[in-house]
């Protein structure tokens, strides 16, 4: 539950921190030279972030399926690995999911928190990715939109603290906030439904 917290911030630092370093390397090259690199980067950034996005939020569905799976007798509890077709199918559907309902994903964030240039979507990107790829090794599931969130609002910040339009960014946390126990009662819900069919 702590990772809740912890990868959001670590999202804002390592963000934050990416746009720093990468400021005072390119300080003295022109914005046009900055901005033909690092578009060209953000294609590298992005594969990391979407590595990173699939390794932690597909195994997170992986491990619910094979539990569900082992409750109701369809694989043994002692198996080493779920089926392959589990781990197959989450991450075509987590890929697309992320392919066709991601832009949104991708606006809100990169248009309406803050504008970001490819040097900060870079850096945004990278520290995410940075961030998704320790917690998948500690073997530890996080939110990748509160990852992706938290580094954008640090690159923003960088900047100057009102370039973060805060309203937005305090609209998506209540957002996670309220998801918790909305997801609670529809679970209660199916749960009472489950109950009164069978």
């Amino acid at each position: 539950m702590i990772f809740i917290f912890i990868s959001p911030t670590l999202g804002f630092i390592l963000g934050s921190l990416m746009m720093v370093i990468v400021s005072n390397i390119f300080r003295s090259t022109r914005p046009s030279r900055v901005d033909k690199w690092f578009r060209r980067l953000q294609l590298v950034s992005a594969g990391a972030y979407s590595l990173g996005h699939g390794g932690n939020d597909a195994q997170k569905t992986i491990g619910i399926i094979w539990m569900l799976l082992i409750a109701t007798g369809y694989v043994a509890a002692g198996d080493k690995s779920p089926p392959g077709w589990v781990i197959i199918a989450c991450y075509i559907a987590i890929a697309m999911g992320t392919m066709f309902g991601g832009w949104r994903i991708v606006k809100t964030m990169g248009q309406k928190i803050t504008k970001l240039k490819p040097v900060g979507g870079f850096c945004a990107e990278t520290g995410g990715a940075l961030t998704l790829f320790i917690a998948t090794s500690l073997g530890i599931p996080v939110s990748t939109t509160h990852t992706i969130t938290g580094a954008i609002v640090g690159v923003g910040s960088t900047h100057r603290m009102s370039a973060v339009r805060w309203g937005v960014a305090g609209n998506i946390v209540w957002a996670w906030i309220l998801t918790i126990p909305a997801s609670a009662f529809v679970a209660a819900i199916a749960y009472w439904v489950s109950l009164q069919l069978f």
